[in-house]
């Protein structure tokens, strides 16, 4: 097991800031997802610890050694591609095995890697196969047993689901996390654009914005265990990307600081907050987030007609509008009764009530979870 550390790493092309002081730390075993919007930099920090590119600044360290100018085939690290990059003239068992006999390990040795990592992939009956017989699927699980057998000090994955069907992505996605568990939790970073994928493979995820993000700052919109970023967003970015469908923002005003409760107006009525009040104001404005399924319909001092329903079986995305000043909300609800042109009463409970200054930076909820 093996602790990776990032501390302020830049990276720049011809003068485009594409990561921007980034400071991060994997521990020993953990298994961390890259996570953010296409163009944030996620597969150049993968590509970077890999030693593919060369940071503009910084250091890469592994268990408090600077590789910054290790060479990649001597960082004992294994990386997972998108595409499998298989050689399409080669059985299974000689893709797996190739990279150790290069290495000049004897047959005895390569044979007993690739029997256990075929063991644990369930690929002993394909060995024979070239890749053109398989399935997607077990394409990337020989590209998984080929960095297994290299036994690294950490596995990087960038995106290896994406060519995947959906079946097919949830099948390998347990797969992955019984890699993790079964190879003694060995130090795994993962690159990902699907919040699922974040959300269940984790220990810690690590939320990236572009570096041309307004209002500059790390690269590291935040990071934290999956529903550490999900339920206490530290910032807007992070609380428009977490969760599908995306929190709900509304402009705010705060009228009373108080204790424990944080009275504000919201859309013409007036509310309460569960957030700790230091450094809050009397008129000072604010945005408000709360989760669609945090929205409470059928009661409360907010009333909306129903524009549309989706109808997704186990429960309903409901967008309600509230006026013609401001966009729909998007509420979840188990009621499939509802139906288009309802005018429904709806409540935001105080405990769920996120809130963000000016800066966009969130302001401390009292937690209850």
């Amino acid at each position: 097991m093996t602790q990776v550390v990032l501390r302020h790493i830049d990276l720049s092309y011809q003068s485009v800031p594409v990561l921007r002081d980034v400071n991060l730390t994997v521990e020993a075993g953990q298994f961390c997802v890259f996570i953010g919007p296409s163009g944030c930099g996620k597969s150049s920090l993968l590509r970077l610890i890999a030693g593919l590119e060369n940071p503009t600044g910084g250091s890469i360290a592994l268990d408090g050694a600077i590789i910054n100018h290790v060479a990649p085939a001597e960082r004992n690290l294994a990386m997972v591609f998108q595409n499998y990059a298989l050689y399409p003239h080669m059985s299974v068992y000689d893709n797996m095995a190739f990279g150790l006999q290069r290495k000049g390990l004897p047959r005895v040795d390569i044979d007993r890697r690739v029997a256990e990592a075929s063991r644990i992939l369930q690929l002993d009956a394909l060995l024979a196969r070239k890749p053109g017989a398989l399935s997607g699927g077990q394409r990337q699980r020989v590209a998984i047993g080929r960095a297994i057998v290299k036994q690294p000090k950490v596995f990087l994955f960038d995106e290896p689901l994406s060519n995947l069907d959906a079946s097919l992505r949830a099948q390998t996605r347990l797969e992955i996390a019984r890699l993790h568990r079964d190879l003694h939790s060995a130090s795994m970073i993962y690159v990902t654009h699907d919040q699922v994928e974040a959300m269940t493979l984790a220990d810690q995820v690590v939320l990236l914005r572009p570096a041309a993000e307004p209002g500059g700052g790390s690269s590291v919109a935040q990071a934290g265990s999956p529903l550490d970023l999900y339920h206490h967003p530290a910032n807007l970015f992070a609380a428009r990307f977490m969760g599908s469908p995306t929190m709900n923002l509304l402009p705010a005003t705060v009228l009373a600081p108080d204790t424990g409760a944080v009275a504000l107006r919201v859309l013409g009525q007036r509310c309460a907050a569960g957030v700790e009040p230091h450094g809050l104001e009397a008129g000072q404005p604010v945005t408000i987030g709360i989760r669609p399924e945090h929205i409470e319909l059928g009661s409360g001092p907010w009333r909306g007609t129903v524009v549309h329903v989706e109808a997704l079986g186990e429960h309903c995305h409901v967008h309600v509008c509230h006026d013609d000043r401001s966009p729909p909300l998007i509420a979840k609800t188990v009621d499939e009764t509802v139906r288009m042109g309802d005018m429904l009463p709806f409540d935001f409970p105080a405990q769920t009530i996120h809130l963000f200054d000016a800066s966009g930076q969130a302001h401390r909820r009292l937690r209850t979870r």
